[in-house]
């Protein structure tokens, strides 16, 4: 027997610690009913009393339980389930029995429950405790945030994450693919590799329950961003003759190297990275984001011209990487965020003293190597991830790691630090200490996948080079620290070094562009997310290209300038003082009569021109992917043209049109499937219009997950069916139920307007 299938449905939830309720015969039938992922904190209020960092939403303990039937067959199979991320210290029980604790929330594990589980009845019970919600500088989520999968095999099947293909070899028309494989005591295995349409294209078999094997295939379609082509491999496993295993991989052939003198090449393309940070949330939704979601975000950072995505700062959803895969992003897949020494935590504001002192570090001497191969062993036949991050910014001055090379010392975000924060202190850890855990966990990463490099963002280079942290790296990140490039390329010849985290700023790309050992350089961020905020009442970072709601920001726009050539032009609005690059423009041309106002046109053109109610303001050069104006406002709109292009914004009027709108309104009856559904006010022009709040309702076998606008200051709880829009937008998710069928999601203003969308779910 083989089945292997997500067990996301049908699980009982309760906040709060209970006794017994690991017990097989506990009574749950008053328990709320959730489907995974999930995530209990963002189904609360915001409270000040709450982390900063974290969002202001809580956490706690809960207990998740699941009931689930086996068939009379399964006895004499071997049964395994798979967490593929718990937020976090997680304790898991089956049929009353004891499994064992994971700690991080970021890394998948199993437990192998041949032993305990029987035909008919069985009962999963999962206590979860994030009590310290203070433990990081970003938002984390509460709970079993993303999928559960059941496994049932033949008892001599593959081991946990047994088979490990790469591209090892390309050339000449021809590919050579390893394959490493694990069995559970199998003496044979088979491996196929089927294109797109299903057909066998190379075959080859094995005995021995582990080893590795070479298949060559002939002409192959290539792995790139431009062409994510994506092959199937398919690995059997045998047992006197019996089928005990089945694993189909998605597996894409190509070739990824750096270069110390000539930055990145990918099939022997040289290229330039042009990546984004992006965190794991996705506002109302939380930590559990469906892949739907993620997918729509690709969709629009590829628009932009982001060709890569580094997974900040932890192990991402796989969801997340099967997209990449598919639609076709590079990864800088990353670890830890810190590792024995424990960062400062935000709790009451970004940089407001004092901070508070959880977190990972606590997990990591026991668990880092458990964590890290985990990760490696998960994530690596993924073709889009192209190198292994240990650490962000591990190097941090005095968080917590000191040096006596360096009496006093600012990170990039330390203006506000007190002045004894600032010194060297003989009783804090000594910097030294992390090229030693460097050496080990690149050593680790090697063992697990010598196919790809192994790098950390360093906040700190000028010390890391100094300690031998850099050179226990295959290759440095560099955070915000372009002034070094040109010197430390002439200082360490045979380094590999790239822009790891980086500003919107054009003088960043430069750096990259005018320069041919610079791999490429990943932005802080693609997207807006919870925490990380200066303080109450703002709940999120403003860093991203697009905002919280998935909606492009200026930011987005001055981007798509510096990456992309085909032509287009964009206006966008600041206040006068503000510097036009900042992210504080909107797309509302609003003010008060004769109020200054800095207008700009983002485009990849070389001249633009600008109109104020038909009157030109004056054709200027684009520098840097942008052209400014200061004008006087006066009520009305605002054109402007280049040469191949053209944008407009008016002065917004009361809503007249309420929208809504979303990709595609037919849904799989699953349980699962989710659509994002975009609200849009309009004036009698047609125009956006002036903000009002919509309340939302649905009908039929479909649920409203959350509404999101992407306003940092709004502190509406998630769990209400109603949000004010953001320049006349506003997003909402929608899940299906089972029931095949239509339903509706209803939709009205404060003002009067509705406006209703029929969903048509389908088996």
């Amino acid at each position: 027997m083989i089945a292997k299938c997500k067990i996301d449905a049908n699980w009982l939830f309760h906040l709060g610690d209970v006794a017994d309720a690991d017990f097989m015969g506990y009574d749950d039938r008053a328990w709320r009913r959730v489907t995974l992922p999930h995530d209990w904190a963002v189904e609360h209020p915001f409270d000040k009393a709450n982390s900063s960092g974290t969002g202001y939403l809580p956490g706690g303990t809960a207990w998740y339980r699941r009931h689930f039937e086996l068939p009379e067959g399964v006895k004499g199979q071997r049964v395994r389930v798979t967490f593929k991320g718990v937020y976090k210290h997680s304790k898991v029980w089956i049929n009353s029995n004891y499994l064992g604790k994971h700690a991080y929330g970021y890394t998948s594990f199993t437990y192998d429950i041949t032993d305990f589980v029987r035909p008919g009845e069985n009962v999963l019970a999962v206590r979860v405790e994030h009590e310290d919600v203070a433990d990081s500088r970003w938002y984390t989520g509460s709970g079993i945030d993303r999928h559960v999968r059941l496994e049932i095999t033949g008892d001599k099947g593959f081991a946990v994450n047994g088979v490990f293909a790469r591209t090892s070899r390309l050339s000449g028309g021809e590919a050579e693919l390893t394959i490493r494989y694990q069995t559970t005591g199998a003496d044979r295995v088979a491996f196929a590799l089927k294109d797109a349409e299903g057909s066998a294209v190379a075959q080859c078999e094995a005995e021995g329950e582990c080893g590795t094997i070479v298949m060559r295939v002939d002409e192959p379609r290539l792995w790139s961003p431009e062409t994510p082509y994506l092959y199937t491999l398919t690995a059997e496993a045998f047992s006197a003759g019996e089928l005990q295993d089945r694993v189909d991989i998605p597996f894409g052939v190509r070739e990824a190297r750096f270069d110390a003198d000539k930055g990145f090449f990918l099939n022997g393309v040289n290229m330039k990275l042009k990546g984004v940070c992006v965190h794991h949330d996705a506002g109302c939704l939380g930590a559990a984001v469906p892949k739907e979601v993620w997918a729509d975000r690709i969709r629009r950072l590829k628009a932009m011209g982001c060709n890569a995505l580094r997974t900040s700062h932890n192990p991402p959803d796989p969801d997340l990487l099967d997209l990449c895969d598919e639609m076709g992003l590079l990864v800088m897949d990353e670890a830890f965020d810190e590792w024995e020494g424990t960062k400062n935590k935000w709790w009451q504001g970004h940089n407001v003293y004092p901070p508070k002192h959880f977190g990972y570090a606590e997990d990591f001497p026991q668990w880092h190597e458990a964590d890290l191969t985990s990760m490696i062993e998960r994530d690596r036949n993924h073709p889009c991830v192209i190198m292994w991050s240990i650490g962000n910014e591990i190097d941090y001055p005095n968080d917590p790691y000191v040096t006596p090379l360096f009496k006093e010392v600012l990170g990039n975000n330390d203006a506000n630090k007190p002045q004894a924060e600032r010194m060297y202190d003989v009783r804090k850890p000594d910097a030294g200490r992390l090229a030693t855990v460097a050496r080990e966990l690149t050593a680790i990463a090697h063992r697990v996948d010598d196919s790809r490099p192994v790098i950390s963002a360093l906040s700190f280079p000028e010390l890391s080079n100094l300690t031998g942290f850099a050179d226990a790296l295959d290759m440095s990140g560099y955070n915000y620290r372009e002034h070094f490039y040109e010197e430390d390329h002439a200082k360490y010849p045979g380094r590999v070094i790239l822009g790891s985290e980086n500003s919107h700023s054009p003088e960043a790309w430069k750096a990259v562009t005018d320069h041919d050992y610079i791999a490429g350089q990943f932005l802080w961020t693609g997207v807006d997310f919870l925490g990380e905020c200066p303080g109450w009442p703002m709940r999120i970072s403003q860093a991203g290209a697009m905002n919280l709601a998935g909606f492009e920001k200026p930011l987005y726009y001055l981007r798509k300038a510096l990456w992309t050539d085909e032509p287009f032009a964009k206006i966008a609005v600041a206040a006068a003082e503000d510097d036009p690059r900042r992210r504080h423009e909107s797309f509302r041309w609003a003010g008060a009569p004769g109020e200054k106002k800095t207008v700009v046109c983002y485009t990849n053109e070389p001249w633009a021109e600008l109109c104020l109610n038909g009157v030109s303001l004056g054709k200027k050069d684009v520098v840097d992917g942008c052209a400014c104006w200061d004008v006087d406002y006066c009520d009305g709109q605002l054109a402007v043209r280049t040469e191949h292009a053209s944008d407009g914004i008016a002065t917004p009027g009361a809503a007249c049109e309420l929208g809504l709108a979303c990709a595609s309104s037919e849904l799989k009856a699953d349980g699962a499937a989710v659509a994002r559904v975009e609200i849009d006010l309009r004036d009698e022009k047609g125009n956006p219009a002036t903000d009002e709040c919509v309340f939302c309702q649905a009908v039929g076998d479909v649920e409203i997950l959350g509404m999101e606008n992407g306003r940092p200051d709004d502190l509406t709880p998630y769990s209400e069916k109603a949000r004010m829009t953001l320049e006349g937008r506003a997003v909402v998710y929608v899940r299906a139920g089972r029931t095949p069928g239509s339903a509706r999601l209803y939709a009205r203003t404060a003002s009067g307007l509705t406006a209703s969308l029929e969903f048509d779910l389908r088996n």
